[in-house]
């Protein structure tokens, strides 16, 4: 399982470098989902300051909608899937390789909204001990339950427009999750920001078992 996953991210990664979606789409997407949220609120420097984690993850979480229908195009097609069968891959291990290829998107996505936020909302990273595990778990979380719902909407005509549908209903207590974790990393006073990450942690373990024990019935069905 664990070779079938390498073997799948490190595909997806060097489809990726060579199509340069993520660069030329889906990163440019999240800066400008970003800065039309910083030109919404206006300049209000206390304004900006205490939406910035909010809207730093609205933006990551649309961006990551478009990683996950670019990560459904590459292995959606008959003859990719048919490819699979043939190579006798893991399911479990082609679940895992997407999500892994996925969350190394997301994070450097990431990084660069972060620079992003500094620069547009005024504020600086006061705690990496709470801002790395803000950044890292919800993009495991977004990656498994993009990549598991993706696969159920696969086989749909309309899953460009079924995808996000299903998956941002899901995904809403990583949204609120993640801000509150991200808003304690950033300097904020935040009650309860440990449970927060425990949270984060628990969807991300949720959707990663689930889409290893669903992904292979869901590409058969």
């Amino acid at each position: 399982m664990w070779r079938d996953a390498l073997l799948i991210a490190r595909r997806d990664l060097t489809i990726e470098l060579r199509s340069k979606v993520g660069l030329w789409q889906i990163l440019p997407f999240g800066l400008l989902a970003l800065f039309l949220f910083a030109f919404a609120l206006g300049p209000r420097t206390d304004l900006l300051e205490a939406a910035a984690p909010g809207l730093f993850w609205l933006a990551v979480l649309f961006s990551s909608i478009l990683a996950a229908q670019r990560s459904l195009n590459i292995e959606g097609s008959p003859a990719t899937r048919e490819a699979n069968r043939l190579l006798g891959l893991d399911p479990a291990g082609v679940f895992l390789g997407k999500v892994v290829a996925m969350v190394v998107e997301l994070l450097v996505l990431e990084v660069v909204l972060l620079v992003g936020i500094v620069l547009l909302f005024h504020v600086s990273v006061a705690s990496w001990a709470f801002a790395a595990p803000a950044l890292v778990l919800p993009a495991i979380g977004l990656s498994a339950a993009g990549v598991l719902y993706g696969s159920l909407a696969g086989g749909a005509s309309t899953r460009s427009t079924l995808l996000p549908i299903l998956v941002l209903p899901v995904e809403a207590p990583v949204l609120i999750a993640a801000s509150k974790s991200l808003s304690r990393g950033l300097g904020a006073t935040t009650p309860d920001a440990g449970r927060w990450l425990v949270l984060l942690c628990v969807f991300a373990a949720v959707y990663t078992v689930l889409g290893i024990a669903l992904y292979g019935p869901l590409e058969e069905s």
